[in-house]
């Protein structure tokens, strides 16, 4: 199943325009670490309950969603919101009490399940985590709805730096982001198309080399890259993980 981006959105420190994102993706540096955005679409009540992270989240969220209100969502986050999850483990080895709230708040699909709330939207919720292939996970379960019929489909992804003790997971330029994408199904020349195979990493296209870069990106990032910096960047990118090498292609 081919599809199109019909609107996008990301949000991170120092990057919140999509044409300030376009330059960055073309040439990456660091960004700053902290950062809020002020999420004023969410009512005060209910955003007092959001950490960073879900802000972050959110906030792309809203920035996509407004061109088709009633699409499903598919969240999905590598890691979570896992500092919460490494203070509850440290509270639990302290034989400290828990707060059930917080508990609630540090499972993967509680971001989606207070925008939900927030927007009172019955439509369908999803919370994807499949490690280092999260991002192919998220848009292989939006083609399968994109092929059953769904108009439109709106993918989440987010991330931010590992806490203490397990920072030797981190990549290189880590920092706190999450982008969105408002998908729709096609078979037009402009389409874009994921697909998987096993066995020896295939030669990229010689008009589609990946082009070297001091440190790298994370996998997410350099798929937003692809996804949003269009033809001219690359009509090809492929992520090898272990025995699987997923491709990502436009053939317009």
């Amino acid at each position: 199943m081919g599809f199109t981006i019909q609107r996008w959105a990301a949000w991170a420190p120092g990057l919140v325009e999509p044409a300030a994102w376009e330059a960055w993706l073309t040439k990456p540096h660091a960004l700053p670490a902290e950062g809020t955005p002020a999420l004023t679409e969410m009512p005060a009540m209910m955003r007092r309950r959001v950490d960073r992270l879900g802000r972050i989240a959110l906030q792309a969220s809203y920035q996509a969603h407004v061109a088709a209100p009633d699409a499903p969502v598919l969240f999905a986050s590598r890691y979570g919101d896992l500092g919460r999850s490494v203070e509850l483990l440290t509270q639990l080895a302290r034989s400290e009490p828990l707060s059930p709230t917080s508990f609630s708040l540090s499972v993967h699909n509680a971001i989606g399940a207070l925008y939900s709330i927030a927007r009172g939207d019955a439509s369908s919720y999803s919370a994807i985590a499949a490690g280092e292939e999260t991002v192919e996970a998220a848009f292989t379960e939006a083609c399968g709805l994109l092929a059953d019929g769904v108009p439109r489909v709106m993918v989440v992804l987010y991330d931010e730096p590992v806490p203490a003790p397990w920072q030797h997971f981190s990549e290189s330029l880590e920092f706190p982001r999450a982008w969105a994408c408002l998908l729709a199904a096609s078979t037009g020349a402009d389409a874009i198309h994921l697909g998987c195979h096993a066995g020896a990493r295939a030669v990229a296209a010689p008009e589609a080399p990946e082009t070297p870069e001091p440190g790298g990106l994370p996998a997410d990032l350099r798929a937003l890259r692809f996804l949003v910096t269009g033809a001219a960047r690359a009509s090809r990118w492929e992520h090898p993980v272990g025995a699987r090498h997923w491709r990502w292609e436009r053939h317009g």
